[in-house]
């Protein structure tokens, strides 16, 4: 019988298993449902398709968590992470991307791989037997969702994700507002700056917090937000000073025409290849259209701002990983299913991809008959696993992006300049041989 894995949701979870299978030899069929339904947020039906930032965040493998994993990612042929770095756009340390160019590039290779069909269906209920991955991300379709909470037997956990405008960069003038990276990192171009004294802060904090905001849906009250995706007017209701400290952060930015840090800054940071689209570092919002327009434009250099898009917000689900995955991410209910993606708890576009890569490893393995070996913990991937599948209290399971204190402790005695630089030369000599040993 020909060895075959159906795979729900082409996003970057499901398409990176999608890939892992198909290149181990294992027959998929990958379910993606836009092309047929469209959820609240994506646009196109391009598989991988990014609703919030084009960022994966920093590139730094020697001391970034996020960094190290795009490592190890590179290292196990990750589809992602290649498209990433063919289609990467000026970022600093980061590793941004032209989100159409990068989508268009995965589903082109999806397309283009003779073992993997893609099938444009909505999928209501869970495989009954055969293999599956459900990778479906936080914005399952109602009726799936309703089967996952009859499989697992408890409801699916939710929160709010935000999505940040994007600013035609035409339109930003550039005689107030100027490109730098903090601390001149990078090429010292990367984000475009637009500064803001002290009374045109205190009077965009307050304009922010009288701003209208779009009321909520009923399945949408009571739902909390994630710290690391945060609307801008709820960090404004936190204090007049919190977004001094976050996305308006001045620190390392000297304004050209006075060479001092402004009192607080917005940053934009390059969207498109062609550099003709720009996003708003952070400001993920709620509010009503026409009052992002109006107050946005408040912002100096951003007077006559045109938007190619306005920011919202959407519900995001997952599941009690700890509780009902085993460390290969089976459902125990359910063996012959694995959970890949948001879906799982793991936050962030890397991260989601990641255990889409180890869930289509952990199924090709098995159905060749090979033991199953978890990354070590001491690798990125392994620490992210561990977490998902039970390094977390699963009484109190938030989602979380992979940071070094998902880590086992550097032993000895280690002076904190020097540990993550530790951990991440460990990591590479663990992966290395975890790859040796496959």
């Amino acid at each position: 019988m020909t060895k075959k894995v159906h795979i729900i949701g082409g996003g970057l979870a499901g398409s990176e298993a999608a890939w892992q299978l198909a290149q181990a030899g294992i027959e998929v069929r990958l379910s993606e449902m836009r092309g047929v339904d469209m959820t609240p947020a994506h646009h196109t039906d391009s598989l991988a398709e990014l609703v919030c930032s084009n960022s994966f965040r920093s590139d730094d493998a020697d001391n970034n968590a996020v960094g190290l994993l795009h490592a190890e990612m590179r290292a196990l042929d990750s589809l992602i992470l290649s498209a990433a770095d063919a289609h990467r756009v000026p970022a600093g340390s980061a590793l941004a991307v032209d989100r159409e160019g990068f989508a268009s590039k995965v589903t082109e290779r999806i397309l283009d791989h003779p073992r993997i069909e893609l099938v444009r269906e909505r999928v209501d209920s869970l495989p009954a037997s055969d293999p599956a991955i459900v990778a479906t991300g936080p914005l399952t379709a109602a009726s799936l969702a309703q089967a996952i909470g009859a499989a697992t037997g408890s409801d699916a956990l939710a929160f709010f994700d935000a999505i940040a405008p994007i600013v035609y960069f035409d339109s930003i003038d550039m005689s107030v507002a100027w490109k730098a990276s903090r601390w001149d990192k990078g090429d010292g171009q990367d984000y475009i700056n637009c500064p803001l004294d002290k009374d045109q802060y205190l009077a965009f904090h307050s304009a922010l917090l009288e701003a209208e905001k779009t009321e909520f849906r009923e399945w949408e009250k009571d739902t909390p937000y994630f710290e690391g995706c945060m609307p801008i007017e709820v960090m404004a209701e936190r204090g007049v000073d919190t977004l001094r400290y976050g996305p308006m952060k001045p620190v390392g930015l000297d304004d050209p025409r006075t060479g001092r840090w402004p009192y607080a800054v917005v940053q934009l940071r390059q969207d498109n290849a062609l550099g003709t689209l720009w996003n708003m570092v952070g400001f993920q919002t709620k509010l009503k259209h026409a009052e992002q327009v109006r107050l946005f434009r408040t912002i100096p250099g951003l007077e006559r701002a045109e938007f190619a898009r306005l920011g919202g917000l959407h519900r995001n689900t997952f599941i009690n990983s700890p509780r009902l995955l085993d460390q290969t991410l089976r459902l125990k209910r359910a063996p012959h299913i694995r959970f890949a993606g948001q879906i799982t708890g793991c936050e962030g576009y890397v991260e989601s991809a990641a255990v889409g890569l180890l869930a289509g490893r952990f199924w090709a393995a098995e159905l060749a008959g090979r033991p199953i070996v978890p990354p070590p913990l001491s690798t990125a991937l392994g620490a992210l696993l561990g977490h998902v599948t039970g390094g977390a209290d699963a009484q109190t399971y938030q989602p979380m992006n992979v940071n070094f204190g998902l880590f086992p402790p550097i032993e000895g005695r280690v002076r904190k300049a020097e540990r993550k630089a530790l951990y991440a030369a460990r990591a590479r000599e663990a992966l290395k041989a975890w790859q040796a040993s496959l």
